[in-house]
């Protein structure tokens, strides 16, 4: 499974590196066996067991037998719910708390009227980055953009000269605000239209359940997907 490489030095600081990338690509394979991490960390199969084994220990990581029809059973690994926590949230909770209250005095509107005054600072800071660059490489650095903010994104090209883009999002810092306010959601998708000037179809959802956010993309001139 190819995965582009990503910014990971905030994650788990105090870590070996392999151990935070190891962690790193449970975080976005969900789950994976001894051979299929070896071969994608580039090491030794003994190696990777024995990063994996104090991982283990640590409680970060559990693995889970298999069994098959035929054959030996086999170990497949994946991150605990603690080790899940190592990644960015965001201040979630004190974020849902606020937007609690402002719902419960202001209403709903309140809610979206905070959301799109955070999206328009979004947009400022984000098209900085963006207003020079053609299409293709405006995705791209939405991709990076969001990947520094811990959203752990990568973008991919569907097919070439078709102007069809994905952004995958495998990891949601604001996924306990987006839970209770899907309004988080529906702004953020506006979001990027804007910036990308763009029709944006959002096929996956964290919040809703979903492994990834994933966003197929394609540019305005040629219509919705």
């Amino acid at each position: 499974m190819p995965i582009a490489t990503k910014k990971i030095e905030s994650i788990a600081d105090g870590f070996s590196e392999p151990k935070k990338r190891l962690l790193y690509y449970l975080k976005v394979m969900q789950e994976a066996g001894l051979q299929e991490l070896a071969k994608t960390m580039k090491m030794s199969r003994m190696g990777v067991h024995k990063h994996l084994a104090l991982l283990q220990k640590r409680g970060l990581v559990e693995a889970i037998e298999i069994r098959e029809h035929v054959g030996r059973p086999r170990m497949i690994y994946k991150l605990t719910s603690q080790g899940k926590t190592i990644f960015p949230k965001s201040y979630g909770a004190i974020a849902t708390h606020a937007l609690d209250f402002i719902e419960r005095n202001m209403g709903k509107e309140g809610v979206e009227k905070v959301l799109r005054e955070r999206q328009r600072n979004l947009f400022d800071l984000y098209n900085n980055r963006l207003k020079e660059l053609d299409f293709d490489r405006r995705v791209k650095e939405l991709a990076r953009i969001r990947d520094e903010e811990g959203y752990m994104a990568e973008s991919k090209k569907v097919s070439r000269g078709s102007g069809h883009h994905v952004i995958l999002e495998y990891n949601c810092p604001i996924i306990h605000i987006a839970e209770k306010h899907w309004e988080a959601c529906s702004t953020e998708s506006e979001l990027f239209e804007k910036l990308l000037d763009a029709k944006i179809e959002t096929t996956h959802r964290a919040a809703k359940g979903d492994l990834i956010c994933k966003f197929q993309i394609k540019e305005s001139k040629e219509g919705y997907l």
